[in-house]
């Protein structure tokens, strides 16, 4: 049972380090091959830990194998566009200029109820609204509505305003968090001054958030 445990362990510790030597995307994110060898390396995983006689090694150094051909591969796919159409196909226009276009639809298998939830996920119910919609490489559906749909912003008013980086999370469960802090140019003795106004200390603080320009936002500990 032991040997079971161990092998878990370390099979858990590469499977991490393979993962993140990869990149950091979701599942609906991953192209085709992310996705394949995703797979591969899931399966290979469970092998030496449901059967202790299959030496270690033999599990290892395919997940190793197959982590190192898919950052080769990216590699590649920087460098040449042939190589990133191979492994990652390419994007297909299914509206255009308001016109919807069946055949592109049937040709990657693209479903009507496909197309309506990915127009509710982005809170879009009237296809007459859509100017263009682009299906990505990973599946998802990119969406450039028409004019008349599209929100108002500061922009069309003339509203001005300067440009400004949204607050951060500089205190975490009683932590301080020195990247956001870092960041934002703020010291810890700023953070205390900020929380004796509050009559609170860091340990006291669930969350607490700075913007650039000094201010910020407080939630102390429930209890």
């Amino acid at each position: 049972m032991s040997v079971v445990f161990i092998r878990a362990v370390i099979l858990y510790v590469l499977l991490i380090f393979t993962v993140r030597l990869m990149g950091k995307r979701q599942i609906g994110e991953l192209q085709p091959s992310e996705l394949a060898i995703t797979i591969l390396i899931s399966n290979i995983a469970t092998l030496p830990v449901e059967d202790t006689g299959i030496p270690l090694l033999t599990g290892i150094i395919p997940i190793v194998t197959l982590a190192g051909l898919d950052v080769i591969m990216s590699w590649l796919g920087i460098k040449s566009r042939t190589v990133r159409r191979f492994t990652c196909g390419k994007p297909v226009i299914i509206i255009s200029g308001g016109q919807l276009d069946q055949k592109k639809m049937q040709s990657i298998r693209f479903t009507v109820d496909d197309l309506a939830a990915s127009l509710r996920s982005q809170g879009i119910f009237d296809i007459s609204e859509v100017q263009l919609a682009v299906v990505e490489t990973t599946g998802t559906l990119s969406v450039y509505q028409k004019y008349s749909a599209r929100n108002v912003t500061n922009g069309d008013m003339e509203i001005k305003g300067k440009n400004e980086n949204p607050p951060e999370v500089v205190v975490a469960d009683g932590e301080l968090v020195p990247e956001a802090m870092g960041r934002l140019g703020v010291t810890p003795k700023w953070i205390d001054a900020a929380l004796k106004k509050e009559n609170a200390a860091i340990k006291d603080v669930f969350l607490m958030t700075a913007y650039p320009g000094g201010k910020c936002s407080i939630i102390k500990k429930s209890g």
